[in-house]
């Protein structure tokens, strides 16, 4: 059976020798010294290791089951989410006028990383929830607040989010689901809405719905959509549950993977609904739980590696297979560890410089949403718009790359469910397609987020790299600053080609996207490399230096500078050979 440990030591690198984060201006991250992260990620990391963690299997094995109109989920996961929510682990960065803690945002990242990489399936109870609480935050009324927020960070109530139809998935103008006006200002929600992760479960006391309807005489299309709070038990003034609204479930959707989840069919049928934020505005509201989530499945794609990753290497460790090239390193036993393999040596890198990789990137793009929300800082804002489609394409494609890669470490074994290796690679491939598929980000990032405001966004990302190159371009980090000043001339000459040729032929851009994304996820990886390896230079030269730890951190950065950075050439020889070779073939003769 697979065993998971929070990366306490790497969590705390991250925070504090790469991100300083006590010494930002951001409010609140004063606080948020070494001992105060060090008691979330402990605390948090004991839970997850002896609660949270060996229920994945369960979830997996026994998935929910529909009875009655109610879902009933796996054994012990509501036990689990009581301890969860006990603890006041779901209300960390809430407002304290709402019943949070009032911490900021990074400190739900890092709980995210913790919940999701131990049992991704049951952490989407709380995720969806904090998502749908934001969007309630920023959009509803005083009185809307006050009613729904505190019952809903506390997880007494969970949230849901519902946009997809059974005609309509990404094309969201083409849903049919209506609300028809009532004299007491609510709306009567009609309709159907599939895939709605944690639509039904039987741990919290409500469940508050967050639909995309029409309202009767809405323009067509995606500027008629509106945003609807629709919970499953109508609530009074008083905030006392009252009796059931017109919404069930019409059946749980069997998937591949994220079995511990409910992912239901949810029909509504003249529910009572209340408008959230303002008519025909659904979409922008819906886009900050949306945005949120997509940063929040990014970080499931590399934490789904992370725990990979912990069981392949332990595997490598102890597994006796074959003799090392070089001589033999296990001379009392029949053969060598695995590990002792140029191959597996490989593979592992592989995983490792990733994840360490996309939890820095992650990490700092938390900082950036604390800076806009805390800061009202445009830039950070800005930024974090530009880089949130790379977060969550690059980082749940690779995630998903390297679970497999963790399951190709044990062999035959890793096909074989009782080593639990391949419910990591099945609940990985759903990060790749919901909150928006992959190809989805690309179109995205490159139609829409190069241009934002004139281009300002990833214009300071590329001056962003290049003064770091520029301030440290002396032998210690030679092998790292010329990797990434060539990986970001690849990228740039990416976007000049998209700019040269995109206005004459859309498709010259748009066919070229999805390796652009790849570009600028290596790109980033290979920043946070290059600033990690600068911090853990740092490091050594202080008294009383985690020695190990630091020269490990150096060695994998040159690894992924490498080995991995320089697929940023492949990808612009890909996008410079133009739409003609994917646009060429005539539909009927695929």
């Amino acid at each position: 059976m697979p065993s998971y440990t929070a990366p306490a030591k790497d969590m705390q690198f991250v925070l504090h020798d790469l991100l300083e984060i006590s010494t930002q201006d951001v409010p609140g991250y004063s606080d948020m010294d070494a001992e105060f992260t060090g008691a979330i990620i402990d605390t948090l990391g004991q839970l997850a290791t002896e609660v949270i963690h060996p229920l994945n299997m369960v979830g997996d094995r026994q998935g929910c089951t529909l009875e009655n109109g109610v879902v009933r989920t796996p054994d012990g996961f509501k036990d689990a989410f009581d301890q969860l929510r006990d603890g006041g682990w779901t209300a960390l960065d809430a407002p304290e006028e709402f019943g949070g803690q009032g911490l900021p945002y990074l400190s739900y990242t890092i709980a995210g990383e913790i919940l999701s990489a131990s049992n991704m399936a049951f952490n989407m109870y709380y995720g969806l929830t904090h998502g749908a609480a934001s969007a309630i935050l920023a959009h509803g009324t005083e009185a809307q607040k006050a009613k729904w927020l505190p019952k809903m960070h506390s997880c007494e109530w969970t949230g849901t989010m519902n946009l997809t139809e059974p005609h309509a998935g990404t094309d969201l103008g083409m849903m049919r689901t209506k609300a028809v006006p009532q004299t007491d200002g609510t709306y009567k929600i009609t309709g159907q809405k599939i895939f709605i992760s944690a639509g039904d479960h039987d741990m919290a006391d409500n469940i508050v719905h967050l639909v995309l309807a029409k309202i009767e005489g809405a323009p067509e299309g995606i500027k008629g959509v509106s945003l609807f709070i629709v919970p499953k038990i109508l609530v009074d003034d008083e905030g006392n549950l009252g009796a059931r609204n017109g919404v069930s479930v019409g059946k749980i959707e069997e998937k591949m993977g994220i079995h511990g989840n409910s992912t239901c069919v949810m029909n509504y049928d003249g529910a009572t609904g209340y408008l959230l934020g303002q008519e025909h505005k659904g979409m922008r509201a819906m886009f900050t739980m949306m945005n949120e989530a997509r940063l929040g499945v990014g970080l499931q794609g590399y934490a789904q590696s992370e725990i990979a990753y912990q069981n392949a290497l332990a595997y490598a460790l102890d597994r006796l297979q074959g003799r090392d090239v070089t001589g033999v390193k296990n001379p009392d036993g029949p053969a060598d560890p695995l590990i002792v393999h140029p191959d597996i040596r490989r593979n592992l890198m592989d995983q490792k410089s990733f994840v360490e990789g996309a939890r820095a990137f992650t990490f700092w793009g938390a900082t950036m949403i604390d800076r806009a929300h805390r800061l009202e800082d445009k830039d950070a804002d800005g930024l974090i718009s530009l880089l949130t489609p790379v977060i969550k394409g690059f980082l749940t494609d690779k995630g998903f790359e390297y679970a497999t890669a963790a399951q190709q470490v044990y062999g035959g074994h890793g096909y074989i469910e009782e080593w639990g290796m391949s419910q990591f690679a099945r609940d990985a491939r759903i990060a790749m397609i919901y909150e928006g598929a992959n190809g989805v980000q690309a179109l995205d990032l490159v139609g829409r987020k190069l241009a934002q405001d004139g281009g300002k966004h990833v214009m300071a990302f590329f001056e962003m790299v290049k003064t770091f190159c520029k301030e440290n371009d002396g032998d210690e980090m030679k092998g790292f600053v010329a990797p990434l000043k060539a990986a970001s001339k690849d990228l740039q000459a990416a976007g000049m080609y998209f700019m040269q040729n995109g206005m004459k032929n859309p498709n010259a851009a748009l066919a070229g996207s999805y390796d652009f994304m790849h570009m600028m996820g290596h790109v980033c990886l290979g920043l946070m490399w290059a600033r990690m390896a600068k911090a853990a230079m740092e490091g050594l030269k202080k008294d009383g230096a985690d020695r190990d730890f630091l020269e490990a951190k150096i060695a994998t950065g040159r690894y992924y500078m490498a080995r991995q950075l320089p697929a940023t050439a492949m990808h612009l020889g890909r996008i410079q050979t133009g739409p003609e070779t994917i646009m060429g073939l005539e539909a009927t003769a695929f």
